[in-house]
């Protein structure tokens, strides 16, 4: 039986071009090529940006097996292969000159009066009003109350995620390697009744983050997870900690996470 690879593109001239070149080079190769996700598949391939990249872990619901990403989009801090790259990492792949590195993943467990609903974020889960106007917000972490907030909500980021809406929100960058979740608030207010941080604050990986929102003000929250957003009604409270599941992201083995932030942003 060949090895299986699957390729997910994005609509993008480019990205179809380059999907095209690399199944032709993957087939010379030995490999079976997929663009649907197989259940024999050794990797997944996403051509695009970082919201392909992003797009291909949900549509395939956090997959088990690695994920590389070729970049036809911008940023491209997930996808770090560039398409004239495509010969160095088909050969890097059949020579294991690779590394894993294993990205975390948030879940949000939103609970109604009713019911609750689990979503699970790569880079982060924002919580804020879906009305243009200020929310009140009830933060806890691990049971014991940090903050009445006020404003237009928070950010909880994963250290993947903290160069992305998290950095735009005036949030720091941080590094892979640690094991950390960063809450950063939007435009907070600092009145009387509400003091708010007005800068990030970090917790340890195992913390139980609890946003709760004051209905005397606001009866509708606005779940944003990854850039999808996800209306919900009556919501009581939504709790935000690390989830079993990890993604397995393959990087090249020169890759070096803040060299390619300096690359990046500087």
């Amino acid at each position: 039986m060949k090895r299986i690879i699957t390729i997910n593109s994005n609509q993008v001239h480019k990205s179809i071009e380059t999907r095209g070149l690399l199944k032709e080079k993957l087939i010379n190769a030995g490999f079976d090529v997929c663009y649907d996700f197989h259940p024999n598949t050794e990797l997944i391939i996403s051509i695009g940006g970082d919201g392909s990249f992003l797009k291909t872990v949900h549509d395939f619901d956090f997959p088990e097996v690695p994920i590389v990403g070729i970049n036809t989009g911008h940023l491209g801090f997930f996808p770090e292969i560039s398409p004239n790259e495509i010969d160095k990492f088909i050969e890097a792949y059949l020579n294991h000159d690779y590394v894993i590195e294993d990205v975390p993943v948030l879940q949000a467990s939103v609970c109604s009066n009713k019911s609750c609903c689990d979503v699970f974020a790569i880079n982060e889960v924002v919580v804020k009003g879906d009305k243009s106007r200020t929310i009140h917000l009830n933060l806890k972490v691990n049971d014991r109350h940090i903050q009445n907030f006020s404003g237009d909500g928070m950010i909880v980021s994963t250290p993947t995620g903290s160069t992305a809406y998290n950095y735009a929100a005036g949030g720091s960058i941080v590094d892979t390697s640690i094991e950390l979740m960063q809450l950063t608030p939007l435009y907070p207010i600092n009145t009387n009744a509400y003091r708010c941080f007005t800068s990030s604050i970090i917790f340890s990986i195992d913390s139980i983050i609890k946003i709760a929102p004051e209905y005397r003000f606001e009866d509708s929250i606005l779940i944003v997870v990854d850039g999808v957003e996800y209306r919900f009604n009556q919501i009581s409270d939504i709790k935000i900690f690390a989830s079993d599941i990890k993604i397995s992201l393959l990087r090249m083995s020169n890759y070096e996470f803040w060299s390619r932030v300096s690359e990046k942003f500087l």
